[in-house]
């Protein structure tokens, strides 16, 4: 159960490299906009607020990133359930103020990682 849970939040670390590259790189960019559903005159007008939405998914990816790492199992598990926590209440807020799409793709994988780490 310990590697099915890792390979879990190894998925939500790397959706939220991926939410990096969109948000930093690919904003204004065709898979952007398409992904978005921005045209490009509003992406070009939001890139600065994504590129920084972008940097904090990263940080996101970072911390689980770093859970995943560490050698001390108990702190792992803090730092992997914190970082965790953190993704779902970012997937709940973006759920209910921009898209309920967010639930599905941001906070129910989180949420799954969080249960077979809990188990």
């Amino acid at each position: 159960m310990h590697t099915l849970a890792n390979i879990f939040v190894g998925i939500v670390a790397c959706l939220h490299i991926y939410f990096l590259i969109l948000e930093m790189f690919l904003w204004t960019k065709p898979k952007g906009l398409k992904v978005f559903g921005n045209t490009l005159e509003k992406a070009q007008a939001t890139a600065v607020l994504a590129a920084n939405q972008g940097l904090y998914n990263g940080f996101l990816a970072a911390g689980l990133i770093w859970g995943l790492a560490h050698s001390i199992p108990e702190f792992s598990f803090q730092i992997k359930i914190y970082f965790l926590a953190c993704v779902v209440i970012a997937g709940i807020y973006g759920a209910y103020t921009v898209n309920r799409k967010i639930l599905f793709v941001q906070a129910l994988p989180a949420i799954m990682a969080m249960i077979l780490i809990l188990i």
